[in-house]
């Protein structure tokens, strides 16, 4: 890869187009550009969703099952150019690119990358989960028989259009399997992190997908919204702000903050400390980015001590090098976000709550280290579930820990992405089992981050494109 700045360009449905606005995509830690990203205005979003043809829905299934296996080897291991006609980009200049302006360490560079080849060479299994085992010739002949029963599906829409954050790279996994689900791909990236979308096309058409079926469009809010709006199904993330708009929508599926969390048993209370691993993986797997990470604990006692010892073991991760094999802690692309945070914690345990960390440390939560701006691991102790703290999710190792009364604790874990039930109690099992506002439960003691690609956990994104239908 050169030293001068790559240019990352708008895809328009196969053709590559180079627009006379771009913005500048720099480096978290100093400043300087990496890439020029081309920009598309809203109009040309518009006129490019219109009348285009979806070229997958004429091949096999087995085909774009093929396409996808020789995409995950061609996304980890070949070099892409990010433009035509432009240098080349290799997997270390992926993710030096990748860390530079996310913020994101080597480290979980390689493990979101590893993410996404795993559902692209895995995408029969992906497919299975999400269609519970259907034959997946019927979506090459939109009749079939499944059970003994006649059915038929019918596509929602030829193309998918997809709003992607900046936070995380692998979150591209979510929409990866549209593509051997027959449907074309319209892609808005995040301003930090566009080579992630755009490496992962390049691969899909290197391996033979048709150019054709993938829109990438760097573009502003106003672009976004025409992409949500002149596709027939989309996917959205972002914060609430972001996401309100569009939650009662059932076209956009919506990912916005999990609220996720670790429930602990009456019946395990007393073995607290054989799960603090599981409480420290929950917490700070991907630098606490994720949406599965843990933002609440829910205890009925020793919730003290849980919190202390959690923050003690979060004490050792400390913001390191973006080359360092032992950093776990991503730096913020914007510190302003940093900085408000930081300010935010520090106004709200004021009252009701107690920085646990804090007390534990003689370093503020706020960091500079190498010209990046991070916030270290920060556990608290919430007098309430109903608490602020007990509420809020943020992009780094955070959680807050809360004792409630036992027969209180399903109702306290209602509307999470996820839970982890630490739990034998019959009553507290089915009490969760029965609660449609967690999208996937874990009985026993899994951490909230394990993903099971057979098992989606929001949202079904073969439900979303497809309608099965009685024939």
């Amino acid at each position: 890869m050169s030293d001068s700045p790559a240019r990352i360009p708008v895809l328009r449905m196969g053709t590559e187009y180079e627009s006379l606005e771009h913005v500048e995509v720099c480096d978290h830690a100093d400043g300087s550009v990496l890439a020029l990203m081309d920009q598309a205005n809203a109009g040309i979003v518009r006129r490019d969703l219109r009348g285009k043809a979806n070229p997958l829905r004429e091949m096999t299934v087995a085909r774009l099952l093929e396409i996808c296996a020789e995409a995950a080897e061609r996304f980890m291991e070949d070099e892409l150019p990010p433009a035509e006609g432009e240098a080349t980009q290799s997997p270390a200049d992926y993710v030096a690119a990748l860390s530079s302006s996310s913020g994101l360490p080597h480290t979980l560079c390689r493990a979101n990358m590893d993410k996404v080849r795993t559902v692209l060479s895995k995408m029969d299994e992906v497919l299975r989960g999400l269609t519970r085992g259907m034959d997946l010739g019927l979506l090459d002949h939109g009749v079939g028989e499944q059970g003994g029963v006649a059915v038929s599906l019918a596509p929602n829409t030829d193309r998918l259009g997809v709003v992607l954050p900046s936070n995380s790279p692998g979150v591209n996994s979510i929409w990866l399997p549209a593509v051997a689900l027959k449907t074309s791909v319209v892609l808005k990236p995040g301003r930090e992190e566009p080579w992630t979308p755009l490496r992962i096309v390049r691969a899909l058409v290197a391996a033979g997908a048709p150019a054709e079926a993938f829109g990438f469009y760097p573009t502003d809010h106003e672009g976004a919204a025409a992409i949500l709006a002149g596709c027939d199904r989309a996917v959205l993330f972002g914060d609430e702000r972001t996401t309100a708009p569009w939650a009662a929508d059932p076209t956009v599926s919506v990912h916005g903050p999990g609220h996720s969390k670790v429930v602990i048993g009456p019946d395990e209370s007393a073995h607290w400390k054989e799960h603090l691993d599981l409480l420290v993986e929950s917490v700070a797997a991907n630098g606490g980015r994720s949406c599965v990470n843990a933002s609440t604990i829910l205890v009925c006692d020793h919730g003290d001590e849980i919190a202390e010892a959690l923050a003690r073991r979060l004490a050792d991760l400390e913001p390191r090098p973006a080359d360092d094999p032992e950093a776990t802690l991503c730096a913020f692309a914007n510190p302003a976000v940093a900085e408000n945070v930081d300010a935010a914690i520090s106004r709200e345990v004021e009252h009701g709550a107690e920085d646990v960390s804090a007390r534990l440390r003689s370093t503020p939560r706020l960091a500079e280290h190498g010209g990046g701006v991070f916030l270290r691991p920060t556990v608290v102790r919430c007098d309430s579930p109903d608490h602020p703290l007990a509420r809020t999710e943020y992009l780094f190792p955070f959680t807050s820990v809360v004792e409630v009364e036992a027969e209180a604790l399903a109702a306290s874990a209602a509307d999470s992405l996820v839970v982890t039930a630490v739990t034998r109690d019959p009553a507290l099992t089915r009490a969760l089992i029965d609660d449609a506002g967690i999208g996937r439960l874990n009985l026993g003691p899994q951490p909230t981050t394990k993903i099971d690609w057979g098992q989606p956990h929001e949202g079904n994104l073969f439900e979303l494109l497809y309608t099965r239908r009685a024939i």
